[in-house]
Parts: structure tokens; sequence; C-alpha cells
């Protein structure tokens, strides 16, 4: 192990415990994963083979080669869906690796019957509606007129989606709104894709209540950690921890303003702490003089701006004596105490940006599943 070297554990028992919960949840429908932009940084292959053996079939990408890397690393068997659709002229890459595309235009339905013709095989694919995100999606009139032509019959539809846009605030009323504009494009994809089944909830929307569950549930954040229920006790495990490595103790003989733009000043006698990361690796800048790291069993405050590559820590309260030597010392500043929400909170952003932002630089560990059953 390099000693300098940031590095980020990944409990990989703790998302497999996070995706028993959450199928508990929803009780007789099924929970997917959602393992899409590197399984929001923490590495997709192996957080997806952790899922797949405790009983995890289904799982959620977002692009066509993120679909391709996952299908190599779990084999034929799993179900692998792109949320961003195909693109023109990758349709036969998804034909011959057995991958199914979430389509939201006319043109991209169009389009994957041309390429399954010509491939001569009947793929499974996903329809989407927009029910009110107004991202991706077919309207309910595009989706109205779509069912009614002969077209339509020849699609093989395994998934009808849709996606809220207000599900981590529950007396939003476009929770309501969506799901009865979900149902009644449910209504009309059923007069012609009887096979397909329903797919409404994120981790947000699993905690809504059963009528947003359908018949698969796609959580993706709240296997990771964050907080599907803001403003409430998170229902999840924390899955991440992170070490950055101390690289200089400066004790202070004089008043001195730190970081750039002197945005702080410390006094003499105060020690500080430089550490390896910065806004390079996922520390963005509004943590400064806001953030925290753990040290030595102590919370210890950050000092100044973050830096591209290093950021300062004033470890005053740890005694000389306990201070570790360099090559032996981090700071942590995730962790169990240090949640992705709570550091979340110190950014002003949401956990999924914390998560998503980690840099490559950082070594990283998986804490395996051991004898978790399946």
């Amino acid at each position: 192990m390099s000693h300098h070297d940031g590095i980020l554990t990944v409990n990989l028992r703790a998302i497999a415990r996070n995706w028993l919960a959450l199928s508990r949840k929803v009780g007789e429908a099924q929970c997917a994963a959602v393992v899409k932009a590197n399984a929001y940084g923490l590495g997709m292959v192996p957080v997806a083979r952790s899922l797949a053996h405790v009983g995890c079939r289904t799982f959620f990408v977002a692009t066509v080669d993120e679909a391709i890397e996952l299908r190599e690393g779990l084999g034929e068997a799993p179900v692998i869906v792109v949320l961003g659709g195909v693109r023109p002229g990758r349709e036969p890459a998804l034909v011959a690796n057995a991958i199914w595309p979430s389509l939201f235009s006319v043109d991209a339905i169009a389009r994957w019957q041309r390429a399954t013709t010509v491939a001569d095989v009947s793929a499974p694919c996903v329809v989407k509606v927009n029910t009110g995100m107004t991202r991706l999606g077919l309207d309910l009139s595009e989706l109205a007129n779509y069912v009614a032509s002969p077209e339509a019959r020849q699609l093989d539809v395994r998934y009808f989606m849709s996606h809220l846009a207000c599900a981590d605030e529950p007396a939003h009323p476009l929770n309501r709104e969506q799901l009865g504009r979900y149902q009644e494009a449910a209504a009309l994809a059923a007069s012609v894709w009887p096979q397909a089944r329903r797919s409404f909830a994120n981790s947000s929307g699993i905690f809504l209540g059963a009528e947003w569950h359908q018949q698969l549930a796609r959580p993706g954040a709240a296997l990771y950690g964050v907080n599907p229920t803001p403003g409430q006790p998170n229902p999840m495990e924390p899955v991440v921890s992170l070490r950055l490595p101390i690289i200089q103790y400066r004790l202070l003989a004089d008043s001195a303003a730190v970081g750039y733009s002197a945005t702080a000043t410390c006094q003499p006698g105060q020690r500080l702490a430089v550490v390896l990361g910065g806004y390079a690796d996922g520390l963005q800048r509004q943590l400064s003089s806001r953030g925290e790291g753990v040290f030595a069993g102590r919370r210890v405050p950050l000092v100044g701006r973050v830096s591209m590559d290093a950021t300062i820590f004033d470890v005053s309260a740890i005694p000389e004596s306990e201070l570790p030597p360099i090559g032996a010392a981090y700071i942590e500043v995730l962790n169990s105490e240090l949640t992705v929400n709570l550091v979340a909170s110190h950014m002003n952003t949401i956990g999924y940006e914390v998560l998503t932002s980690l840099g490559n630089r950082y070594q990283r560990e998986y804490v395996e599943l051991g004898d978790l059953p399946s």
C-alpha cells in the first residue's frame, strides 16, 4: 500500500444489506439496482457482482459503454438496461450483447425496430413515458398515437417506466400527479404490451408508499448510503470511508494567513496538518472553512480554501505525543460519522454529487461480502 495515496474504502457488505432492506421495503415488487456513473463513483463491476450475489437480477446504467462493460463483468444472465437510450448507429452493439435500451422517443423506437428487423431478432427493450419530469420520455399524446399503430405490437417491451421528479419531498403535489399520469399511461401500454412490467419508483419513491412501487423499483443513491428520506433519520447504512494522508505538520510561531486568498488566519500555537487531496479529488471548494475531518478520534476543522491537491486542517486539539508520523498519518473526511449526507450539507449540494465527484487518484479498497447470505 502506498502511504501517499488517499484511500477510499467501499463496503460491499453494506451496499448488499441496503439492497436487501430496499427489497423488503418494496414487498412483492422486484428490486433492481442503478449502477450508472461507475456505481456512483464506487466501482460498477464489484458493486454489481456483490448485488448479483444477494439476488439482484436487473441493473440500470446510463450509457452503452457502461452496459457493455457490465455485461463483460456479470456474464449473460442479468438484465442490463441503458437509461440513456441508444444513439444512432449503436443499436447493433446492444443487440449483440443482449442489452435493453430505454426508448423515450418515437424516433428511437423506429430505429430500434429497424435494427432488430435487420438482425432478424425480437430484441427486448424498455419504453419510457414522461409524467412530469420533462426530461426523457414519450409524452402521453405520443404514447397514445404510437400504441394505436400496427407497429406497436411488434415491439418487445419488457419494462414500461417513468421517473419521479420530487420523490424526496413526500408532500410535493407532483408526486401524486405523476402517479395518476403514470397509471393512465400504463393502462395504454398494457393494451399492446401486456407482458411489460411497470417500473416507477426510484430510491426516494420507494418510501412514498406501495402505490409507487409498481412491479420493479429502481434504487440508486440509497444503495450507496445517501438518505432517501431527507429530514428524517437515514434508513440506509453508510457505505464509504475516505482517508487522506497528512504530508506536513506546521506549528505556528506567529499569526499567519492560511490558503489561497488569505480567507483564514490562524494564531501562534495552532498546529496545522496539510493533507494530499483537494477539489481535483472531489473535495469541492464549498468545503472551504466549513468542512471537517476525523483525526486521532477527534473532529478537526478544515481551515481556509480547499485547493486542487491539498487541504488544511487545524489539529491543535491533538496532543503532540499523539500525532502519528508522516507516512502513517491520515485524516478521515468520509466515514460513519462524517457521512456522505453530512458532507453534502457542508458542500451545499446532494449526496449524489459527493459520491460521483470522488476522483480517480484514490486507492480503492473493498470490504467483501464474506459470509453474507445470498
